[in-house]
């Protein structure tokens, strides 16, 4: 996904065929093939004071570049992990990885719930 205006990125020309992360130069940046790159940021983010409708229309529109981008995954990644709290990257809009980001959340507390309920399991028959 496109860095917001203010960012240092440069543009550069992206193949639009996905290309398995294993073949990709390891060395070069995620985002140098990133298919939005070729695309006007305002696609990707809200211009202030946006209809509703119009802004649905936009986060379609940005979704459908983002589904034929070869580096999507890696750009979605980034953007849950940083986190992003403008815009459509990976795919996902704003509010969609704030969900991503609840759910995984609460995935990793049941998860140490049940390791902290085994590890009493084990003591207990100890």
């Amino acid at each position: 996904m496109l860095q917001p205006p203010h960012s240092s990125l440069q543009v550069a020309a992206v193949p639009a065929q996905r290309v398995p992360v294993r073949d990709r130069d390891q060395d070069a940046p995620w985002h140098t093939e990133a298919v939005c790159r070729r695309d006007e940021a305002g696609l990707f983010f809200a211009p202030s004071k946006e209809p509703t409708a119009a802004r649905l229309s936009r986060e379609e529109a940005a979704k459908r570049v983002c589904a034929r981008c070869p580096v999507m995954v890696e750009c979605r990644e980034h953007a849950l992990l940083q986190p992003e709290p403008y815009g459509v990257w990976g795919g996902l809009t704003a509010a969609e990885r704030r969900v991503v980001l609840a759910r995984r959340r609460r995935r990793d507390v049941e998860l140490k719930k049940t390791a902290r309920t085994a590890t009493d399991r084990i003591a207990a028959a100890g």
